[in-house]
């Protein structure tokens, strides 16, 4: 499956951005589908996933509550909502889609897309 993310962009703290994952090539709906990022200097981690019929979310602790993500199976499309974001939440952001369960760990993930630079100005 190819993923190609979009969205990202330059937000003052406390504003709020949507990130977007169009999905081709595969059955979207059969991927849990999650988000990750990556900060200057540090490791990738896990955001947020979703299993395949959006049942079930999961959310790294530092966006519980601020994030929410959700999908489209009838638009192969993945989203990212994002509210009264923070300095902290600044970094390159990437979509996934995993065969299996995902996780929090990237390489559970099989495929990914193309980073989405997220920068929120203090």
């Amino acid at each position: 499956v190819q993923l190609q993310a979009s969205g990202g962009g330059l937000v003052q703290a406390g504003g709020s951005l949507r990130l977007s994952c169009a999905a081709s090539g595969r059955t979207f709906s059969n991927y849990v589908m999650g988000w990750f990022r990556q900060a200057p200097g540090k490791e990738r981690e896990f955001v947020a996933s979703t299993s395949w019929g959006a049942f079930s979310t999961y959310y790294a602790d530092s966006v519980q509550g601020r994030f929410t993500i959700s999908r489209d199976n009838r638009k192969n499309t993945l989203y990212l909502q994002m509210n009264s974001l923070r300095p902290e939440d600044t970094a390159v952001y990437y979509c996934a889609a995993s065969r299996s369960s995902g996780g929090q760990e990237p390489g559970n993930w099989n495929y990914w897309g193309q980073e989405t630079q997220v920068t929120v100005s203090s």
